[in-house]
């Protein structure tokens, strides 16, 4: 078996962002040269998630305004007792999760079909780092 690791960074202009990252993923995965495998995608951060969905518009607005209601910005969280303010942004990652693994076959990442990666930001503007991990052979 194989291994091979990549880092990402990111730098969202906005506070809260949804980027596609699937071509970044495959990059990694035809850098690496496995054919066969899996590859783990996992954001390096505990105000970020990774996760796999189609790439709509509509659908990451809808995401977004979903979050908002389980985790709203700006409440009266006990983490912000400790000087911080993005108590919202933490729960919101904990719902999306932080990392995803993808079946890897043939040397391409194994979707259904309209599925992406997606990295979501929750506390952005600033430096955050993703890995991808594939292994195989």
């Amino acid at each position: 078996m194989q291994f091979y690791t990549k880092y990402l960074w990111v730098h969202t202009k906005k506070i809260h962002d949804y980027l596609n990252i699937t071509s970044d993923v495959q990059q990694a995965l035809n850098e690496s040269g496995i054919k066969e495998g899996m590859i783990l995608v996992s954001a390096m951060h505990i105000t970020a998630g990774v996760y796999v969905n189609d790439a709509e518009s509509g659908l990451i607005q809808d995401i977004e305004q979903w979050l908002e209601q389980i985790a709203p910005y700006n409440k009266d969280y006990k983490h912000h007792w400790t000087g911080e303010t993005n108590g919202d942004a933490h729960l919101k990652s904990l719902v999306i999760g932080h990392e995803i693994i993808v079946p890897v076959t043939d040397g391409k990442l194994d979707f259904g079909t309209w599925q992406q990666i997606y990295y979501a930001e929750f506390d952005g503007q600033r430096d955050k780092r993703i890995i991808i991990k594939v292994m195989g052979e």
